[in-house]
C-alpha cells in the first residue's frame, strides 16, 4: 500500500464509521491510546504534502526621513539606525534599529513608520536640564551632594541616570548612618524643552549602634576591644556625637583593626569568624556582634640570621637586631628588624639586599623561630615617581616621604612605608601608591595618586579652671602652609587676669633634609597676679631639631627673652627689691634631647619618654644663668590592658652666676604636684610665696574603669604625688624665709575622667598627707576646654 492509498483508506473508514453508536467502544478501546499517535501522523503528512508559500517580510526603502528632532542632528539619528537607502532590511533588523536609537539615551520615545518605499523615524527628544536642586537635605550640603551625582546642568535629562543618582545619594546617607534615607528624583517642566531636576531627600534619623559585643574573646574584655574598633556605642550625648551611627562599611575596617590588634600581641591565629548587625524590631538601632577566635599567644623563639650573598657577614646583621627570645611576637617587630637590616645593607654598599623572614612554628612551647635570610633581590630600579592629584601641595612635599629617588634600587617595603608616611601627613583624604612596570622590565614607575583635603582651621575656644577662671581664645592654624608642608599657627588667649599671644612656624624639611626648623614667639602678661604684682614675659626662639637614633631626637635653639615685674602691693622685702629692678633681657643657647619609645618600643603596651635639656644664658643681655630641666615618664597597660599605670619624675634647677640672683618671674612657681595651688608651696616670706630655684616631683597615677558603660566615656583614677620647690637667695629679705630647704609634700587623691564632646574633662579630689606651714592646699581641681 502506497502512502497516498493508505491515506485514502483511513479517510474512507472514518467516513463510514457510525460515531453515535460506536463512540463509547471507540473511546474505550481505540481512541484514547491512539489519538496522540494519529494526530502526530496527520501533522507530519500535512507538513510534507503542502509546500511553504509564506516568507519573512522584508523592506526596501528609497527614502529614510527623521521627524521630531530639534537638538540632535538627523545624520546622528540615521547612524544609530544603520539603515541606508535601497538597503533590504528584515522586520528583525528594523526592530534592532529601533532599539539602537532608543538605547542611545537621547530620546524619550521612538517610532518607526514604514510607508511603502518610505521610512519615517519619529522621535521625541529628552529635555535638557536647566538646573539641579536638592530639597530636604540638612546633614549633607548641596555642594557635597552635587559631587556625588552624574547629572549636570545643560546636559540631556536621562531618567535612568537620575534614578542612579538618587541611589548614590541614598548610599551616601547610609554611609553617614542614615540607612532609612530616601531620595526621589522629580522634574519640573520649563519652556524650550527644558526641565529642572529636583532630588527630594528624606534624610530620616540616624540609626545608632545600641550595643557592640564580642563572642569568643577571653584574653581581652569587650570594653578593651570596643576601644580598638571604629564603631562606637550610643552614649548619653548621642545628639552631639555622630560616631555611634551605624555604618556597614565600617565593619570591614573594624575586622582589620581587631586582627592587627591581636597579631601585634602575639595571637597569630586570630581571626574574625563573622559579624552580625541585627536591626532592632523598631528599626531605630543596631546590635553588632563580632565572633572571634583568639587562638594562643606566641612569643619569639630562636632568632638567627643567615647570608646567601657572597661577602656579606650575617653576624654583623644579627648584632643590630633588638628583638630577643621570649618577647611577645609581633609583625611590627619583624618589619622594624627588616628595615634595620636593609639600612645596614645600604651603609655597607650591598645593592638589592632583601631580608626574608623564615618563620618556624613550635606549637609545643608556643614560640616562633625566626630566621632572617639575607638574599639578593631582583635587579629592578626606580625609573620615576609620578605624583598626581595635588593641586596645592608641591610635588617635593610628597617626594621627600620616599627614601628612594629615581635610579635607586626598587624596594617594595620602602614604597609601603612611604605610603604610610604620606597618609600620616594629614594633607590628603585619599592616598593611593602603586608600582608598575616602566619602560623596561627592570624599571619600575611609582604612581602616587592623592586627593587633597582642608588643612587650615580657625578656632574659637573657651576654657575654665579653678585657678584661672573663665578664659577665651581665638586661633588660626595651617598644617600645609602654601602647599609647602610647613606649619603656621597663631593664637590669642586671655582671662580676667592674663593675656597670651603666640605665633609658631615649623619647616619640617629644612634645606631638603630631615632637619626641622622652628620659629616661635610669645608674649605673656598677667595683672594683679595673686594680688601681688604684674608680670610681662616675651621670647623669640629659633630652633633646629633632627633625629640622632631610632627613638632619640636632639633640638638646638637660641633664645632671646624679656621679663619684667611691676605694681607690687605686698610686704616681702625680696619681692619688693625684685620688682624695683627694671626689666631684664636674656640671650642664650640651649639643647634638648628626647627619647620616646611609646610608638616604636618592643612592648605595644608600655613606653618611656625621656627629656633632658639645658639653656645657657649670658650671650649678651642682662642675665647670666644656666637652667637644667629633666623629665622621665613611664606608662604601661595592665590587667588585660584595662588599667593604665603611669609614673613621672621631673625636676629643674636655676644656677645664676656673676653675682646675679633669680627673680620671682623667672623662678619655679608652677603647680608641680596636685593638691596645692599654683605658687602655693616653696619658700615663703611672711604670707607671700616667692618661688624657688629648684623643684622636683614624683607622681604616680592609675586610670581604670569604674563600672559605668564605656559609651559614657567616664573612668576613674587615683594618684599619689610627692614634690618640693626650694632654694632662694635671702639677701633682701626683711623677715624670716620659711620652706627654703628641700621639704617634701605628700598628696593622695582620686580623679574622675570624662571624654565629653566638649573635650577631656578631669576632676581631682585630693588631700595633703604632709605639708608645710604657709602652703596653700587645693582639695578640688576641675579643668575643661571647649572649641566651638
Amino acid at each position: 500500500m502506497t502512502f497516498t492509498k493508505g491515506m485514502s483508506y483511513w479517510v474512507t473508514r472514518m467516513n463510514k464509521f457510525n460515531w453515535g453508536r460506536g463512540l463509547k467502544h471507540l473511546q474505550a478501546r481505540y481512541f484514547a491510546p491512539t489519538f496522540g499517535m494519529l494526530f502526530a501522523i496527520l501533522t507530519l503528512i500535512a507538513a510534507l504534502s503542502f509546500p511553504q508559500n509564506s516568507a519573512a517580510q522584508t523592506y526596501q526603502f528609497n527614502t529614510v526621513s527623521v521627524e521630531g528632532n530639534q537638538r540632535i542632528d538627523t545624520n546622528t539619528i540615521l547612524n544609530y539606525a544603520g539603515i541606508s537607502r535601497g538597503q533590504t532590511v528584515s522586520a528583525g533588523q528594523l526592530n534592532e534599529a529601533y532599539q539602537d536609537i532608543l538605547g542611545s539615551g537621547l530620546f524619550e520615545s521612538v517610532e518607526m513608520v514604514p510607508r511603502g518605499s518610505n521610512l519615517t523615524i519619529k522621535v521625541k527628544e529628552f529635555p535638557t536640564i536647566n538646573k539641579i536642586a536638592f530639597e530636604g537635605n540638612r546633614k549633607l550640603k548641596d555642594d557635597d551632594l552635587s559631587g556625588f551625582i552624574e547629572s549636570r546642568s545643560r546636559q540631556v535629562f536621562s531618567p535612568t541616570k537620575a534614578e542612579r543618582d538618587a541611589a548614590i545619594i541614598t548610599e551616601a546617607y547610609a554611609q553617614n548612618g542614615r540607612a532609612s534615607a530616601r531620595v526621589t528624583p522629580k522634574i519640573i517642566k520649563r519652556s524650550d524643552n527644558r526641565v529642572d531636576l529636583v532630588f527630594e531627600v528624606f534624610e530620616g534619623g540616624a540609626i545608632e549602634v545600641q550595643r557592640i559585643s564580642f563572642v569568643g574573646n577571653r584574653a581581652y574584655s569587650d570594653r578593651r576591644l570596643r576601644k580598638v574598633i571604629g564603631s562606637k556605642q550610643a552614649g548619653l550625648l548621642r545628639a552631639f556625637i555622630a560616631r555611634d551611627s551605624f555604618v556597614e562599611d565600617r565593619l570591614e575596617f573594624d575586622k582589620q583593626v581587631l586582627t592587627d590588634f591581636y597579631n601585634s600581641r602575639g595571637y597569630v591565629d586570630f581571626r574574625v569568624t563573622g559579624t552580625n548587625a541585627e536591626l532592632a524590631r523598631e528599626q531605630d538601632t543596631y546590635f553588632v556582634t563580632f565572633n572571634v577566635q583568639e587562638g594562643q599567644q606566641f612569643r619569639f623563639g630562636q632568632i638567627t640570621t643567615v647570608s646567601e650573598i657572597k661577602g656579606v657577614n650575617a653576624d654583623v646583621y644579627q648584632d643590630i637586631l633588638k628583638v630577643r627570645p621570649g618577647v611577645v611576637y609581633s609583625p611590627t617587630l619583624i618589619e622594624s628588624s627588616i628595615a634595620r637590616m636593609e639600612r645596614q645593607g645600604i651603609k655597607d654598599g650591598v645593592d638589592f639586599l632583601r631580608v626574608e623572614p623564615r618563620i618556624s612554628r613550635n606549637d609545643r612551647d608556643l614560640t616562633l623561630d625566626v630566621e632572617f635570610a639575607l638574599v639578593r633581590g631582583p635587579r629592578v630600579f626606580v625609573e620615576r615617581i609620578d605624583v598626581e592629584g595635588n593641586t596645592t601641595t608641591l610635588d617635593r612635599v610628597v617626594r621627600r616621604q620616599f627614601d628612594v629617588v629615581e635610579g635607586d634600587p626598587f624596594n617594595p617595603r620602602q614604597i609601603r612605608e612611604a605610603s604610610d608616611r604620606i597618609e600620616r601627613l594629614g594633607y590628603f583624604s585619599e592616598v593611593d601608591v602603586e608600582a608598575r612596570e616602566g619602560s623596561r622590565p627592570d624599571q619600575i614607575v611609582v604612581d602616587v595618586d592623592v586627593e587633597e583635603q582642608t588643612t587650615g582651621s580657625v578656632s574659637f575656644g573657651a576654657s575654665f579652671s579653678t585657678n584661672d577662671g573663665l578664659g577665651l581664645s581665638i586661633g588660626f592654624a595651617e598644617r600645609n602652609f602654601l602647599g609647602r608642608g610647613q606649619q603656621l599657627s597663631a593664637r590669642i588667649a586671655g582671662s580676667a587676669d592674663t593675656i597670651n599671644y603666640r605665633i609658631n612656624f615649623v619647616e619640617p624639611a629644612f634645606l631638603g633634609r630631615d632637619l626641622e626648623f622652628g620659629l616661635s614667639t610669645s608674649l605673656f602678661e598677667t595683672s594683679d597676679r595673686n594680688s601681688l604684682f604684674d608680670t610681662t614675659t616675651a621670647d623669640l626662639t629659633p630652633s633646629i631639631a633632627f633625629p640622632i637614633s631610632e627613638n632619640g631626637r636632639l633640638s638646638l635653639f637660641y633664645s632671646f627673652g624679656y621679663s619684667d615685674m611691676d605694681d607690687y602691693t605686698g610686704t616681702s622685702g625680696i619681692l619688693a627689691s625684685e620688682v624695683a629692678e627694671s626689666g631684664r633681657f636674656s640671650s642664650g643657647i640651649g639643647y634638648r634631647y628626647t627619647y620616646d619609645t611609646r610608638r616604636t618600643g618592643l612592648n605595644p603596651n608600655a613606653g618611656v619618654l625621656l627629656s633632658f635639656g639645658q639653656e645657657f644664658n649670658g650671650l649678651g643681655g642682662d642675665q647670666d644663668y644656666i637652667e637644667t630641666t629633666a623629665r622621665i615618664v613611664g606608662q604601661t597597660l595592665a590587667f588585660g590592658e584595662e588599667v593604665t599605670l603611669r609614673a613621672t619624675l621631673e625636676g629643674g634647677a636655676l644656677s645664676y652666676f656673676n653675682d646675679q640672683e633669680s627673680r620671682a618671674v623667672d623662678r619655679y612657681s608652677q603647680q608641680i604636684i596636685r593638691g596645692f595651688e599654683p605658687n602655693g608651696i616653696g619658700p615663703i616670706e611672711g604670707t607671700e610665696h616667692l618661688g624657688g630655684d629648684y623643684f622636683a616631683a614624683l607622681k604616680f597615677e592609675a586610670e581604670f574603669p569604674i563600672g559605668l558603660p564605656d559609651e559614657y566615656g567616664i573612668t576613674g583614677g587615683a594618684f599619689y604625688d610627692i614634690g618640693s620647690i626650694w632654694g632662694i637667695d635671702t639677701t633682701n629679705a626683711t623677715s624670716a624665709v620659711n620652706s627654703q630647704d628641700f621639704e617634701l609634700r605628700h598628696v593622695i587623691g582620686v580623679s574622675v575622667f570624662w571624654e565629653s564632646p566638649f573635650g577631656p574633662l578631669r576632676m581631682n579630689f585630693s588631700r595633703a598627707l604632709e605639708d608645710q606651714p604657709g602652703d596653700e592646699e587645693q582639695t578640688f581641681d576641675l579643668t575643661v576646654r571647649s572649641n566651638f
